[in-house]
């Protein structure tokens, strides 16, 4: 019966400490969109230096329609920004979390080879 107690507890207080279920679902989406290699490719561009669609076109050898397609998923998922520089955007990575997202996964990576 004791044991039985404590894990009920173990089970209580790993609970307490959970995030609530619409912040996993969100982080969850936020994964899937770094699902993609496309995307990620993208993103790693991003983690260089700022750049604009026809240059990630031509870096990513894609068309220009295509990088716009994934930048809008990339946008909607709150991961780049793009700021208007003349009659171009320059598309950048959202803030340092994303960097950092993008930093851990690599060395978690390297780290198995």
């Amino acid at each position: 019966m004791e044991e039985n107690a404590k894990e009920n507890e173990t089970v209580k207080q790993v609970r307490a400490q959970l995030p609530d279920d619409d912040l996993i679902y969100d982080l969850a989406e936020v994964f899937k969109v770094f699902g993609d290699s496309t995307r990620t490719k993208i993103l790693g561009c991003l983690r260089i230096r700022d750049l604009n669609v026809g240059e990630l076109a031509d870096i990513l050898g894609m068309s220009v329609s295509a990088v716009s397609h994934q930048l809008r998923i990339l946008r909607g998922a709150k991961l780049v920004k793009g700021a208007k520089q003349g009659k171009e955007v320059k598309y950048s990575l959202d803030d340092e979390h994303v960097t950092q997202i993008l930093d851990c996964g690599l060395a978690h990576i390297d780290e198995r080879d």
